[in-house]
């Protein structure tokens, strides 16, 4: 008898495991079909602009994937147009199906419009230059920055030997900024403006080089690159 109970035993126990097991692969077959069925949701791809102001959301791309590269100049040329609105929020759609472009400045409604060149001014400054405040508060800035360069370009305290940039460079003469980028000789390689800034306050000046996003280097670089105002940019110029 006790044979008899375990052979009933084992079958049963045999008997389970392939009904289960049966049912688990057809539950992940039909898993499987409803996906495959099912049909994918519609999505879309924001490209931000470097402001952080300026969206473009183009409809039928999905997020994280390659967009076609008709696609991606087209939403390219239109963040560059957006640019010109320099201090709104904007927001274009640009349908996957349509020509037609739809913008929102400022968080009101969205507007249609046929293509880039039709954005007009008006719809965001109306048809006016920036503000004289606004403009006003830009050249404070400015100059602000600049006379701290003017400071620092002729304080011997920039090096540790009392020798100051301006006395090699008087007014920062002899800097050609418009030149730059370009090879230089004492660092062996194509060098930037702040490159050969970091240079004289290491050599001639004997002192600590600066960091690229150090106040100070900005200064050194506004108020060099304002000495030589309305000069042409000419990279590489020796």
């Amino acid at each position: 008898m006790k044979i008899i109970h375990s052979l009933f035993f084992i079958l049963f126990v045999t008997l389970f495991l392939i009904i289960n097991y049966g049912s688990d692969d057809r539950n992940v077959v039909n898993a499987r079909d409803m996906a495959i069925q099912q049909p994918a949701e519609k999505s879309v791809q924001i490209v931000t602009a470097c402001d952080g102001r300026k969206k473009v959301i183009a409809e039928g791309c999905y997020e994280g994937e390659v967009m076609p590269e008709t696609k991606a100049r087209q939403v390219a040329q239109l963040l560059m147009s957006l640019m010109e609105f320099c201090e709104d929020e904007i927001t274009a759609k640009l349908p996957e199906s349509e020509s037609t472009i739809y913008v929102s400045v400022n968080g009101l409604p969205f507007e249609r419009v046929r293509d880039i060149e039709e954005l007009p001014l008006i719809l965001v400054h109306g048809d006016k230059p920036h503000p004289e405040r606004q403009q006003r508060i830009w050249k404070a800035e400015m100059d602000r920055l600049i006379a701290e360069g003017y400071e620092l370009f002729h304080d011997p305290a920039l090096g540790g030997n009392g020798v100051s940039c301006d006395m090699c460079h008087p007014d920062a003469s002899n800097t050609h900024p418009e030149t730059y980028p370009k090879y230089q000789t004492q660092t062996g390689k194509v060098a930037l403006l702040r490159d050969m800034i970091n240079w004289c306050i290491q050599n001639p000046l004997e002192g600590a080089v600066l960091a690229d996003d150090d106040l100070r280097m900005k200064a050194l670089e506004t108020y060099i690159i304002s000495t030589r105002s309305g000069k042409t940019l000419e990279p590489g110029k020796h």
